[in-house]
């Protein structure tokens, strides 16, 4: 629901520091991660390892992924 805090796209997995790093940015969904290198979204504070391996997950599993890869 637009509007609501938790108003994205992302796996919860990925952790709500960098789910919250990502909406901060102006991110909400996983298909605009591929316009982001891997190591542009591990620069947003909250984004840690984990959150990238969670997110290239779900991008992979869309048949996406980060910039460069």
């Amino acid at each position: 629901m637009p509007g609501r805090p938790d108003a994205d796209d992302f796996p919860h997995a990925a952790g709500n520091p960098a789910r919250g790093a990502l909406r901060a940015a102006g991110r909400t969904r996983l298909t605009q991660l591929t316009a982001l290198t891997a190591a542009e979204v591990l620069a947003l504070h909250g984004v840690g390892p984990k959150a990238i391996r969670v997110l290239r997950e779900a991008l992979a599993a869309e048949g996406l992924s980060f910039s460069g890869e």
